[in-house]
């Protein structure tokens, strides 16, 4: 089942800003508010807000891979794992 997302419109989030605050934080879940009866802004927990960049940098990475493949630009799987390895830990050089 879908949740139904909370919506309030700007004139409450004007009134009670610590609580919506609040909601968010405890909820972990996005407060949509309105204005004029349209979607004008998302409040998000940093935590949650840190999560989607997280993701988002991540796809971003991905499709830039998926753009050097096509290229060409591509590199040699086991040339990957040993730098990640070097990487993750330094004293194996």
């Amino acid at each position: 089942m879908t949740k139904v997302p909370y919506i309030i419109p700007v004139t409450d989030l004007r009134q009670n800003a610590a609580g919506v605050i609040r909601r968010v934080r405890d909820s972990k879940e996005p407060v949509y508010i309105t204005q004029r009866g349209r979607t004008a802004a998302v409040v998000l927990s940093v935590e949650e807000f840190q999560r989607a960049e997280e993701g988002r940098a991540i796809l971003e990475a991905l499709a830039r891979g998926e753009k050097d493949i096509r290229a060409g630009r591509g590199r040699d799987l086991d040339e990957v794992l040993g730098r990640a390895a070097e990487i993750l830990d330094p004293s194996s050089k």
